[in-house]
Parts: structure tokens; C-alpha cells; sequence
């Protein structure tokens, strides 16, 4: 179901929202339990002094999932901006140089992020 037009100049769907869109919402699905995990531990460790935070944080399984909040969260931040710059902007330069910060922003939010767990996990 093409208009003529469309036919005739062989434009169509990019075939690439979709996954965009699957991503998207897997991630979000992915978050639910992660950020549900991530308030209960806060609210446990209300009055908690540093020492026992980092100590919680520094065990092997409140390590892994803090990654994984990391991962899926940053990613997931990271698709959302890109479905708003595409959409709101339109000057081409621009919306490939906000597309790079957006995606080099996360990437170093997460790396930073994972490394401060790794980093009170191994205890250096």
C-alpha cells in the first residue's frame, strides 16, 4: 500500500524503527526490577553510615545489579534523547552533532559509573 509516488521514487520505510522501538521498551522492562532493587536498598540503608553502604556495595551481587542499572539506564537515557533530537530537531549538522554527544555522553557516564562500582567492589 504505496502512494505513486512512492513507488515510482522507491521511497519507504527505513525498516529501523522498529528495533528502535523493541530496544527501547525491553530496556524499560529491564529497568523496572532494577530501579524497584536500587529504592529498596536505599530505604534498607537509611542511616546507614558510609562504611556500611560500601560495604553492601562492595559484595559481588549489589555490585552486578548496580552494573546492570548502570548499563540498561544509560542506554536506555541514551535512546530516549535520540527519538527527541530526531524528532524536534532539524538542521541536519546539528542533529548529527547532538546525536554523537548524546551517545558519547552516555558511553562516559557509564563508564564512569562502572568504574566507581568496580572500584568500591575491589576496594582500591
Amino acid at each position: 500500500m504505496r502512494t505513486p509516488l512512492g513507488r515510482a521514487i522507491g521511497l519507504g520505510s527505513a525498516k529501523e524503527g522498529v528495533q528502535h522501538w523493541w530496544v527501547q521498551r525491553l530496556t524499560a522492562l529491564a529497568l523496572v526490577p532494577l530501579v524497584l532493587w536500587f529504592a529498596a536498598s536505599l530505604i534498607a540503608h537509611l542511616g546507614a553510615d558510609r562504611g556500611a553502604v560500601l560495604t553492601w556495595l562492595g559484595s559481588p551481587v549489589p555490585a552486578i545489579i548496580m552494573v546492570l542499572l548502570l548499563i540498561a539506564g544509560l542506554y536506555h537515557m541514551a535512546l530516549g534523547v535520540q527519538v527527541v533530537i530526531e524528532d524536534y530537531i532539524h538542521t541536519e549538522w546539528v542533529k548529527l552533532a547532538a546525536l554523537v554527544l548524546d551517545r558519547f555522553a552516555a558511553f562516559v557516564l557509564a563508564v564512569a559509573g562502572i568504574f566507581a562500582v568496580l572500584r568500591i567492589a575491589v576496594g582500591g
